[in-house]
């Protein structure tokens, strides 16, 4: 399997999930400004959507993360990762990646534009503190993970799309059990690992 990422990007939570199975992979960093990847290739010819993270395996393209996620784990076993198909478990997992794909995530994208004025980045700023009050609300009752105990593909993405708060001039301070979710995840050795293999820790 070969991974092709940006580092930092939603396709860190691809890449936390890949070493939390233990299971062999390759990486391979993207330009994503200039759609080239680290070894020359087009990568407008590896994913015509041009965006990462993109996941090649025994001659497959899978694109879009939530897949990507659910893919890893269930191709590993890892019901604790991924709860098993049919399950309100599973359905609760389902429930927050695609509220950190369709909110979370989106709500980021003026705050990454270059051509986004100070009006429209200090109107995200607002849009992302009301998705972060969804989520300091489901960890209000101490539980460790976003669905419970246990860490799932869900925690993975989540923690990447909120960690976006240390770069975009949010405080996550004011979300006081968001940012102690975010600190147990960037904890865990897969999150170290991820993020010294991109490049973001020394």
């Amino acid at each position: 399997m070969k991974l092709y990422y940006s580092p930092g990007a939603c396709s860190m939570a691809s890449h936390i999930v890949l070493r939390e199975v233990g299971q062999p992979f390759e990486i391979e960093r993207v330009d994503t400004a200039n759609k080239t990847t680290e070894t020359g290739a087009d990568f407008w010819a590896v994913n015509p959507k041009g965006k990462v993270p993109v996941l090649a395996v025994e001659g497959e393209v899978l694109t879009e993360g939530p897949s990507i996620l659910q893919f890893v784990a269930d191709r590993a076993g890892d019901e604790t990762l991924a709860p098993r198909a049919g399950t309100m478990a599973r359905a609760r997992v389902n429930e927050l990646l695609n509220f950190t794909g369709t909110e979370l995530h989106v709500a980021f994208h003026p705050l990454f534009n270059p051509n986004a004025d100070d009006a429209a980045k200090d109107a995200a700023r607002k849009n992302v503190g009301k998705k972060f009050d969804w989520l300091e609300a489901k960890l209000a009752d101490g539980r460790i993970y976003l669905t419970g105990a246990n860490f799932t593909v869900a925690d993975a993405y989540a923690f990447v799309a909120s960690n976006w708060a240390n770069f975009t001039g949010i405080q996550l301070t004011a979300w006081p059990k968001l940012k102690a979710f975010v600190e147990r995840v960037a904890a865990r050795p897969s999150a170290q690992a991820a993020m010294k293999a991109e490049g973001l820790l020394g």
